[in-house]
């Protein structure tokens, strides 16, 4: 048996399987949802010297930059859209994840980006 934990639209599920060697089925042993675990940000220091922001706006998933709304040194407030990423042909909102000021635009429109890519930065 291996065990997995999948979170699917913020919910967490534990879930375990098991290999199978013939033409045996197994039922899912836990499907049940549990609580989210809550992550605690630590308070981001404000750089005075650099060009990069203390905050990283990433890559929630590959794929493609279809516009960048913002620019560098204009203020946004948390929810708005910073970038549209296109993923298996849908578009994705990347939003700024708290009130800031866009310090650098590290992807430009059409570039592809991976997973956790930096995509932006706030002050």
């Amino acid at each position: 048996m291996k065990n997995y934990r999948i979170t699917v639209n913020g919910n967490v599920y534990d879930v375990e399987v098991e290999e199978l060697g013939s033409s045996v089925l197994a039922a899912p042993v836990s499907a049940a949802p549990t609580a989210p675990k809550k992550t605690v940000k630590k308070e981001a220091k404000v750089q005075s010297g650099g060009a990069e922001g203390a905050v990283k706006i990433n890559a929630p998933m590959p794929g493609k930059i279809l516009s960048v709304k913002v620019s560098a040194g204009q203020a946004v407030k948390r929810g708005d859209v910073v970038m549209i990423l296109e993923a298996m042909k849908m578009e994705n909102e990347i939003v700024a994840p708290q009130d800031g000021t866009v310090a650098t635009i590290n992807a430009n429109e059409g570039s592809s980006v991976e997973a956790g890519a930096v995509l932006a930065t706030l002050n």
